[in-house]
């Protein structure tokens, strides 16, 4: 995309044009700092009730308007519809989840000798929040709406590709009744808006969701400013499989092909005891030819296409014509368009197995006993998330407590709720977000001592 003042938004299964958004330059970015700045100090002196009546209020009208921002996610993203509705009401959800924490933001009375200790939990201020555009509604919530409920403004930067929804929302949420410059939203570039976001002193924190190269770099840049950062990177999830496992709940291909494969917790490495690995390929041989590929409009279709141009290209380079897989089909002509792909030929140390592709690919490697999985399962520098397969208690406990990843299932491919915490190890990121302790990471404690001891005479 060049450097001009417009973004054109892609539709990424017919590749034309849905809308033209301005992009917000460094100027427009301090002009909304500036604003909400002023706008935090009125937003944080509302009593919490208060707050959270707002966000229950904003969760309402987000409620209403679930199919258009489905919608509205079909257009820009190309997720099916039915995966987009999930996304929309994982915002509104999460409204309703952080509004409940807005009246419990609790402090501590600690005991002392010689008076009263207590702490208070207080806004950052003014956060940044950079999002993704793999998931566009939901990571721009978890930035950003805990941040509101704690009693901070919210600057968000959408992706350059998926501002619509994002842009929705914040009508939505001044129609709902927050007020003016609380939560904006500046679509922009990234080394522009982004950069500038990232750079302002009068911004408390920066949230961050995108590939680890540029996270680093954030990280440098806020540094400098020792300003904090909440960090969600890349991944290259193990799906571990032991013999003993219900192999056609271990081996769901979506567990992998989910939004395309565009996740960074997607199962991509496919790690199976040796024992079963020829009855695991003939199950994915016939899961990857029976998924439906097309129209993410249709209400039959499993999987959509890549984000653009440049990401198809990307995942075609991991996969050359004659590499031995598992194929799929996808639709010819106008669109982003892979198919569902399980490559067995590779190495444990080869490229496909080691980086994260972010496409519907995955590799299909063996292991030999429980030390050989644990081992494969960490031979990555991220850590981000992974399934583990097996019908043994206690080699499910030894697995989990030995895989070094922020999120992990057992019998199960989740990853995500908004009611636990969401985080990686590792070069997956730092801090966490969502859970119980969600609000917490947008506030500073403060702690106070008062003497009862009397002033000295």
């Amino acid at each position: 995309m060049s450097d001009s003042d417009e973004l054109k938004v892609l539709n990424p299964a017919t590749e034309e044009v849905v809308a033209t958004v301005p992009a917000a330059s460094e100027e427009d970015v301090a002009a909304a700092v500036v604003r909400a700045v002023r706008a935090q100090t009125r937003w944080a002196a509302l009593a919490p009730a208060d707050r959270a009546r707002l966000l229950r209020r904003f969760a309402d009208t987000v409620d209403a308007h679930i199919e258009e921002l489905a919608r509205l996610e079909v257009r820009e993203a190309g997720h099916t519809v039915g995966n987009a509705r999930w996304e929309a009401g994982n915002a509104r959800d999460l409204l309703l989840y952080a509004a409940g924490g807005a009246e419990r933001l609790l402090g501590k009375q600690i005991p002392v000798p010689g008076g009263w200790d207590v702490t208070f939990q207080e806004p950052l201020g003014v956060v940044g929040v950079i999002a993704p555009w793999n998931f566009p509604m939901p990571i721009a919530a978890w930035g950003s709406f805990p941040a509101l409920a704690a009693g901070n403004a919210v600057v968000l930067k959408p992706a350059e590709t998926t501002p619509l929804t994002a842009l929705r929302l914040a009508e939505l949420a001044l129609e709902a009744g927050l007020p003016e410059h609380v939560f904006q939203v500046l679509p922009g570039h990234g080394h522009t808006a982004g950069r500038a976001l990232v750079d302002h002193p009068d911004v408390a924190k920066i949230v961050f969701t995108g590939s680890t190269r540029t996270g680093r770099e954030v990280m440098e840049r806020c540094a400098k400013l020792v300003k904090p950062v909440t960090l969600e990177l890349g991944g290259k999830s193990p799906n571990v499989v032991f013999a003993d496992a219900d192999l056609k709940t271990a081996l769901d291909p979506f567990s992998f092909l989910d939004n395309s494969g565009q996740d960074c917790c997607a199962r991509t490495r496919v790690l199976v005891q040796e024992t079963v690995l020829e009855e695991a390929r003939d199950f994915l041989a016939d899961a990857l030819a029976a998924v439906v590929v097309g129209d993410p409009a249709d209400e039959k279709t499993q999987m959509g296409p890549l984000i653009s141009r440049q990401q198809l290209e990307r995942v075609r380079s991991y996969v050359p014509d004659d590499a031995p897989a598992l194929r799929g089909s996808a639709p010819d002509g106008p669109g982003f368009w892979f198919p569902p792909t399980v490559l067995t030929g590779e190495r444990h140390d080869s490229a496909a197995a080691c980086e994260e592709i972010f496409g519907p690919v995955a590799v299909l490697l063996p292991f030999t006993d429980e030390a050989d999985a644990i081992r494969l399962a960490g031979a990555t520098p991220y850590g981000l998330s992974g399934s583990i397969w097996t019908r043994d208690l206690g080699r499910a406990l030894r697995v989990s407590q030995a895989v070094r990843a922020g999120n992990l299932s057992v019998n199960s491919h989740s990853s995500v709720r908004y009611w636990t915490p969401f985080g990686g190890f590792k070069q997956s990121g730092l801090g966490r977000e969502l859970g119980p302790d969600a609000l917490t990471a947008f506030t500073e404690t403060k702690n106070v001592f008062i003497s009862t001891e009397g002033p000295a005479q």
